[in-house]
This record gives C-alpha cells, structure tokens and sequence, in this order.
C-alpha cells in the first residue's frame, strides 16, 4: 500500500504538470495516449484505495460527479464590483479627466488593458492555498457555488505555492471569465440541432449554460476554459501594480490573456481599443470590449469605487455583433447554379458598426430547424464581422400572428417546378433560367463540353444583356452579323466564332451530355451514360430503373437525370440544339474497345498531343487515365522529363511506354 499512495502522489504530480504543459502553456511533451494512460493508472489506483485517501484534489476529479437538486449561494469574501462603460473614444478620454479631476492632479497615470472576453465572470476562493469554493459572480455581493463544475475545467489549478518569498494569504479570491471558444460552440450547437434540441443564441449562453449544470459530468464534457484577472486579498510590495498581480496569477499557474498590454497614457490605450476591435474577428473567442485599469494599486485605493463601480477601471465597448430585430418578410433568391435561397428582410438594425436589413435563410431544413416565421422577434448577429446571420427565433415574444415559410413550387426568376433532390437545397434545373443562364453557358462552351473556342465570359455577358441569346441552343442561331455588333468584335473574329459553334456540332455523346449541366452527371458520369446508351434520344426517354441498370449510376444520379429530361423547358432547349443540326456521335464501343479496361498514367511532356488530348484518346478507346500511380495502374507512358512517377511505377513493377509505344499502341504511327 506504502508504495501505491506514493505511485498516486507520483502520478497526480505528473498529471497536474502534464495538464499546465497542455492547458496553460500549450506545449506538451507527451502524447494523447501516454496521458491516457498515466489517468488510466491513477484511476485505477484510486478506485483501490477509495474511502482510504483523499481524492479532492486529484486530477481525476476533472471528470465531473453526481447531479445537484440545486446550486446553494454564498457570499464573495470581497464583492465583485461591475464596471462603468465607454462607447466611444471621447468617454474614454473623460474617463482620464474623471481620475485627474477626483485626485487634483494632472500627472501620468499608467494603465493596463485587458481584452473583455464574453463569458461569465467567476470567483475562485482558495483557503491556504488549496481551491475550495467557487461562485458565479450572482449580484456581486453572492453568487451560486458551482464549485463542482468549476473543477472540471482543466486550467484552474487546484493547488498554489509560495513563489519570489511572498507568502499566500490565507484566503485568496481569484477572478477570471469562463468561455467557450468559437469553433467549440459551433460543434456543440451542431450537436444539439442534430439532437433536436434548440442551438445557444452565442457562446456566451453556451457557457453559462454549461457552468450552471446540475450534472457536473456534463460540464466535463464541454471544452470550457478560463482567462484570470485579478486577486482579491493580496497585498503588500510584490502587488503593487494591477501588471504584478498578472504575472503573479501566471507564476500560480493561472492563464493570463496574452493580449494584455501597459499604457503609459490614455492615447496609448484608445489606439489598442481600436486595435482590438480590428483583430476581435480573427480571436478564437469571442470579446465585446477591452477593459481599461489604473495600474496602480496605491492609486486604485485612492480612487474607490461610486456605487458598484470603481473609478479606477472602465469597460470599453465594441459596436454590439448581435442585436434583436423582426423578420418582416421573406424572398427567395436564385444563384447561379439554380439553388432557391430564402432570405429574410429584417426590420433594419445596428449591428457590429454596420446597419443590417437581410441575412441569408441558407434552405428551408434550417428554417424549419431554428423554427423559424415571419413576423418573429430574431436574435440576428453578423457572422465574422460580416455576413449577416439569424441565430435563433425569440420564442416568448410571439403573439400569434406569425406565420410559417414554405419554399415556393417554382422558381421565382423562370416559372419552371422546383426540385429537391438529396440534399438540402432547392433547385431550378431549368437551363433557361435567367438567374443562372450565364454560367449554364459558361459550362456549356467550355473545353470538357463543347469546346467552342473563343467565347469568353465577356463575350457571353455582352451576348446576354444585348439579348442576342438566352440560352446555349441560340448560340447555333448566331450570325456573323450578330457578332459584329458586340465590343471588340471585328470581322474576323466574329467569322472565327461563328466557325467555331459550327465546328462542334458533331461532339462525343458524353461531351454532349456533360455540356447539359445535369446535376450530379460529370465527366465521368456522362462517359457510362454514352457508353450504355447509343443516342442521345434512348437517354432522354430512359426511366429511373432503366438508368439504374448502368453501371455506377446510382439512385440520386438517376433521379436527377430523370428530373433535368422531365423539365418542359429543357426539353425545347434539346429539341433546338437538334434542329440547328447538332448530332452527337455514339461512343458505344463494347468488346470493340481497344483499350477496353486499360488504365494509363502519362508523366513528363509529350510532343504529339497534350495531356488532355491524350486522354480523351484513352477514353473515347474504352481505357481510363489516373494522376497517380498505384497498384491498379496498367501502364505509365514517360514523355521528356518524367517525374517521380517513373519512379514509382518501377517501384511496383508497373509497364512503361515510350511516346512511341503509346502512339503504336492507339493505332498511330
């Protein structure tokens, strides 16, 4: 037994410097599974000595314990005062002139500043050295003893020593704010969303919500942290300063915000204040402000505090990230690849510096999600700094005549029916769609489709607000004449377009069906599609099951092809593309194939065709290209300069062509 209790105190002292390493310092020397272990063991050994040892300062304690019915409240030793608040730069200039005016005196005062992080104020009592109490801040003069729960946080130390020959008081009040950090509060807010359960408005509920648990194990669970900034109870020469009092907490073990920073005058400290706001957006936390301190403590007696605030100190605060306003209404909006976003039209308010009148809905899910209404008070905050963003419905403020959004059953920009496929969002297929015409044709002139060289993004905006086309099938309607009346077109680049458009006229089947934009369909996609069907006429009229037959097409492919040919719109626009004399060539090659089941890297420069050329050749033979070598590799063709992929495919006894070969090998010479 002798030897176990010393392996405990052994393993709680590792313990605790490992967690100062990891959670304080933020460089460990060991790994996660070493950690693991040393727990493991510790637990272990305690769970044989229970009843016989003391366990409330082990490190195991952090693991949280039973429910409370309740939380009981009790008396700060010294009260938690709240501070006065400056908005701008010149209450924080008269803040400087209060303190002058009240000590008769113009000399430099020195200040420190100190990020105010949004998060809930604690006090954290330790007796001799050893945490034994610790309180919300309540009404400043009691708060709720949450001392459970506060031990689960892993950068609270449970025990302080003597350092620098200052001796603890017997009774030490530690402040600090607990908060959640911002990638932590969108993780756990997506688990409660997944879970049904109401997202948190911001990180800040999110942590008062997860300090004030009855069940401490569930307070264990949520990565809550703390930053400490100041100390009730000290005194004497080595605490002279409010800047000796935070490299005191650090020397204790406490985490001290980094971005604390002196001032030797008020300049200084407005500068940082708006230095602070610029960099809040970037902060893996979130802060509403920067407090602003006398440095030192001689002259914090001095000036005291008026009602509940000190003279001393003052909260300056940033233009509010989240405010409350109405949803008065809400549109809907088409993008450039045909997703309908609901947007809602917002009562305008502040918010962040910047007024704000909409934010994005995203889909209908996350409506229904947040329940969200028109006519409902909102919690709206902007996401970043920037992008307006609707956090949750205030529930308690509806009277009734709210009323539910549905996504409308056609498209607002075209008429054509709306579909919802596999995922969240809306869409309009319709490839006649004002709202996304301009990328549809973008896509559809592009090298992997049509391969219509020399029309542009510019050309095809002018085309569209010229209203010389309205959709890919008027591109094969274009006269030179047409094209002649377009900004920097001349005669012969307009004669070199028309050729062109008429040049691609006969593509492989699969181009063609690629240049059609169907959702889900591909380059890949449209190569099995022309391989199993012989025209484009046996794949328009194909039905869901018959799509199913070809091999790696699954349900959600076929849904959505089957969806893009039903669409009336669609079906004109292929019927014109017919009439204007396009005529896909079928690709249905079989056991004919000669490169049927052959896969080909090439590596280094070719001089007969480039690398894209030379694999549309592989393809439209049956064969399949890689960008990487592997075991499933056939052959790798090495022009000049191969790179390691030679060396790769030697390495693994892969078959290596020359240009030469290759060129054999297709049936060129």
């Amino acid at each position: 037994m002798e030897q176990d209790l010393l392996r405990i105190d052994e393993l709680r002292t590792l313990i605790a410097y490992h967690n100062r390493r990891y959670y304080q310092l933020d460089d460990p020397e060991i790994s996660d599974a070493e950690y693991d272990r040393l727990m493991n063991e510790l637990l272990g050994l305690e769970k044989r000595y229970a009843g016989q040892i003391d366990i409330s300062d082990s490190p195991t304690q952090r693991v949280g314990s039973e429910p409370l019915d309740k939380f009981e409240t009790k008396y700060h030793h010294t009260p938690m005062l709240s501070l006065a608040n400056a908005f701008s730069d010149e209450e924080i200039i008269e803040f400087r002139h209060r303190i002058s005016r009240f000590l008769a005196s113009n000399d430099e005062v020195s200040f420190v500043m100190e990020p105010k992080l949004d998060g809930i104020a604690v006090n954290l009592i330790y007796e001799n050295g050893r945490f034994e109490t610790g309180l919300t801040r309540g009404d400043g003069s009691a708060g709720e003893d949450v001392t459970r729960n506060l031990r689960t946080l892993h950068s609270i130390p449970f025990k302080i020593d003597h350092f620098s020959g200052i001796a603890l008081p017997d009774t030490l009040e530690i402040r600090g704010e607990v908060y959640l950090g911002t990638d932590a509060f969108k993780i756990l807010n997506k688990q409660r969303i997944s879970e049904g359960m109401p997202p948190f408005a911001n990180p800040r509920n999110a942590a008062a919500g997860s300090l004030r648990q009855l069940d401490s194990s569930i307070t264990a669970r949520r990565p809550l942290d703390i930053y400490c900034y100041a100390a009730a109870g000290v005194d004497g020469e080595g605490f002279s300063t409010q800047w000796a009092v935070l490299q005191s907490l650090q020397r204790w073990g406490f985490r001290v915000n980094p971005l604390v920073r002196r001032a030797s005058t008020i300049d200084e400290c407005i500068r940082y204040y708006h230095e602070l706001e610029a960099r809040r957006k970037d902060l893996p936390y979130e802060i509403d402000g920067m407090v602003i301190k006398v440095d030192s403590r001689a002259l914090q007696n001095r000036l005291g505090a008026v009602a509940r605030s000190p003279r001393w100190a003052i909260a300056c605060k940033f233009a509010p990230s989240q405010v409350t306003t109405v949803i008065e209404s809400i549109d809907v909006q088409v993008g450039r690849t045909g997703v309908l976003t609901p947007v809602a039209n917002l009562r305008p308010v502040q918010a962040g510096g910047v007024m704000i009148s909409h934010a994005t809905l995203h889909n209908q899910d996350e409506i229904e999600k947040k329940d969200l209404r028109i006519g409902d008070t909102v919690i709206v905050q902007r996401a970043g700094d920037v992008i307006p963003q609707v956090v949750k419905a205030v529930a308690s403020k509806r009277n009734g005549s709210e009323k539910e959004f549905v996504m409308p059953a056609t498209c607002p920009s075209c008429g054509a029916v709306v579909v919802k496929l596999d995922e969240a969002a809306h869409r309009c297929i319709n490839m006649d769609c004002p709202a996304q015409i301009k990328e549809t044709i973008k896509h559809f002139v592009s090298r992997g489709a049509m391969d219509i060289d020399g029309l542009g993004e510019k050309a095809i905006m002018q085309m569209l607000e010229r209203q010389i086309i309205r959709n890919p099938a008027d591109l094969y309607y274009l006269t030179q004449d047409d094209l002649l009346t377009l900004e920097r077109f001349a005669e012969k680049s307009a004669a070199n377009i028309v050729t062109a458009i008429d040049s691609s006229k006969t593509p492989p089947l699969s181009k063609f069906i690629y240049a059609l934009g169907i959702r889900h369909v591909g380059e890949d996609t449209s190569r099995l599609l022309a391989q199993h069907f012989s025209d484009m006429e046996s794949l328009m009229t194909a039905s869901r099951e018959a799509l199913l037959i070809v091999k790696g097409i699954g349900e959600i492919v076929a849904e959505s092809i089957v969806a893009f040919f039903s669409q009336a719109s669609n079906q004109l626009i292929l019927r014109r593309l017919m009439d204007a004399g396009i005529r896909p060539q079928s690709e249905r090659t079989g056991f004919s194939a000669p490169l049927a089941g052959m896969s080909f890297v090439f590596t280094g420069g070719l001089a007969h065709f480039s690398r894209n050329e030379a694999k549309d050749i592989v393809e439209a033979k049956g064969g399949s290209v890689s960008s990487s070598v592997s075991k499933a590799t056939g052959y790798v063709v090495a022009g000049d300069s191969p790179g390691s992929k030679l060396e790769k495919a030697k390495k693994l006894g892969i078959a290596i062509l020359t240009e030469s070969d290759f060129l054999k090998m297709i049936g060129r010479k």
